[in-house]
């Protein structure tokens, strides 16, 4: 199943969930494109990841489904769970919220699991922070915070060297560009998957 969010980032799910070590393969195969989103992957291959990404598939298809079961992981996890893990709940939740200012709510919970108090901010956590910002200025301006989505969409162009020149790179710049489009336009609407 293809599946694309409003930034044209682009993911293949089978929609069949699997088991065990089989889950873990699945996962780790991910890694196949060199590129640096490799050593975040690397670090998301394992049991409860699978469970993450089988949540978000779930969700891709029903979107109450895929919340229900994130909402179980994230309260699984808890405050002092992986912060790699709940980063990655907490950005999917946002994804599949019903409103803008709950997707926000996440947005922030997600980066603010990647800055939990003693967690070291290692490369894989850093390859995040463009995207993250990125959601928290889209969030932002859909909200209608424009200074807001400023300062964020700053913040993630800051973070732009951690990432390579790849497909996954110039998903982020693009979105960037289209979220500062809209902002430039005054618009607080969804933006369209190209």
């Amino acid at each position: 199943m293809l599946r694309e969010n409003a930034f044209g980032y682009r993911s293949v799910h089978s929609g069949a969930v699997a088991t065990g070590p089989q889950r873990r393969a699945e996962t780790f195969s991910l890694t196949s494109n060199p590129s640096n989103i490799c050593a975040i992957l690397v670090r998301m291959a394992d049991d409860r990841m699978a469970d993450i990404f089988a949540a978000v598939r779930r969700g891709s298809g029903n979107p109450e489904a895929g919340r229900f079961a994130l909402h179980t992981l994230w309260n699984e996890l808890g405050p002092a769970g992986d912060p790699l893990q709940r980063c990655v709940v907490a950005h999917h939740l946002a994804v599949l919220q019903e409103t803008d200012a709950e997707a926000l709510i996440w947005d922030q919970r997600a980066l603010a699991a990647v800055f939990a108090p003693g967690t070291p901010l290692d490369d894989g956590l850093r390859c995040f922070l463009p995207s993250l910002y990125l959601n928290l200025a889209d969030s932002h301006r859909r909200v209608g915070d424009f200074d807001g989505a400023r300062m964020q969409l700053t913040i993630a162009r800051g973070h732009l060297r951690i990432l390579a020149n790849d497909a996954y790179g110039e998903m982020i710049r693009s979105g960037l560009d289209r979220v500062d489009a809209a902002l430039e336009a005054g618009s607080k609407e969804r933006i369209a998957a190209e």
